[in-house]
């Protein structure tokens, strides 16, 4: 059964290339969030790697390499994912994705359709920021310059690779132009322009399309968003109310969740604009709200119009920029929220 759902011509494409013996060594998955990007490479990453696969490039299923990559326990499949020190790691030249392989692994297991926040989660760091530290780049080349366990290819899955540093992608930059035969890179990436040019150089773009509504909701179930619908709620009411000093409140508590909770909260903040702009068509199939988000908008919806829906959401997409370059967060949700005011007032 496959891990992946929708997306059949990017699959039929990546099948065909193995079938024909044309897969480049280092591709690039890159698309909208939630689209399957990591599940694609999951599943080709599975492909790559049985020795058995038929005409038209997809895997036997029964082979000893397919039920290693099927489990994630394949001696030639590797992974390198952003991580933070935490307590595990005392010193960064050991700071290695190697240290969370089972929470990793058992988040792949549960569904390849995660996020970063998710991620975080996993390895109990909500509020740091998780990376690649330059021991990354030594430990990737140390797997892969050994000769392949099983005599075949040997496959390397690197997420979010815009989260390393100049100093660590420069130390692979050898690595993607010439690696080992048999070797293969899949990256997967959420912002392709954040990647370093002189990686993207190397690779082949696999451009992912969006879900449609119904495969989305079924590679998303619904998270657990209270928080950020509570936060959400309080921001337009106290807007709506011009409750300034109340504002400034709200602001400075969000100001102090961290840069990464505050980036999946101003994503929140776009989706329901995006989901209230569309509430007002009355078209129920086309919106994708939980029960309590839907009772809100119910009566907010029509505060979200032709006027206002393309500003509104600049501006939360331009806070969410700010917040990932540093910006000063209490002076980028104050701001926000002045913004939030002009932005309700009718037209």
């Amino acid at each position: 059964m496959s891990i992946v759902i929708g997306q059949q011509a990017v699959r039929q494409r990546l099948h065909a290339d193995l079938a024909a013996g044309r897969v480049a060594h280092a591709l690039l998955f890159c698309g909208p969030e939630g689209a399957g990007k990591l599940a694609l490479a999951i599943e080709f990453a599975q492909a790559l790697l049985c020795q058995h696969s038929d005409a038209d490039g997809n895997p036997c299923g029964q082979c000893i390499d397919c039920r290693m990559a099927a489990k994630l326990e394949h001696p030639d499949l590797h992974f390198a994912f952003p991580i933070v020190r935490g307590n595990k790691i005392k010193d960064a030249k050991d700071a290695i994705s190697d240290h969370y392989i089972s929470q990793w692994r058992a988040r792949l297991l549960e569904s390849p359709y995660f996020d970063i926040n998710d991620w975080l989660a996993d390895m109990g760091a909500d509020n740091q920021q998780a990376t690649y530290y330059v021991a990354e780049a030594d430990n990737i080349q140390r797997k892969l310059v050994l000769k392949s366990n099983q005599g075949g290819r040997k496959v390397m899955v690197i997420w979010l690779p815009e989260k390393m540093n100049a100093e660590t992608a420069n130390a692979l930059l050898k690595l993607f132009e010439e690696p080992p035969a048999g070797t293969h890179f899949l990256m997967v990436t959420e912002d392709a322009d954040m990647v370093l040019p002189t990686i993207v150089s190397r690779t082949q773009r696999i451009l992912v399309p969006p879900l449609s509504t119904e495969e989305y909701r079924q590679a998303h179930p619904p998270k657990d968003d209270s928080l950020h619908l509570e936060l959400f709620v309080q921001l337009m009411r106290l807007a709506y109310q011009r409750k300034v000093k109340d504002l400034r409140d709200w602001a400075d508590r969000v100001a102090a969740m961290g840069r990464e909770p505050q980036k999946a909260f101003l994503q929140f903040c776009q989706r329901m604009v995006r989901e209230n702009f569309i509430y007002n068509f009355r078209l129920p199939q086309l919106n994708a709200l939980t029960p309590e988000q839907e009772a809100f908008s119910r009566n907010f919806a029509r505060f979200i119009n032709e006027a206002n829906v393309i500003p509104f959401y600049d501006e939360l997409a331009q806070a969410e920029t700010d917040i990932t370059q540093n910006v000063n967060p209490k002076m980028v949700f104050f701001d926000l929220a002045i913004k939030t005011i002009v932005m309700l007032i009718p037209k």
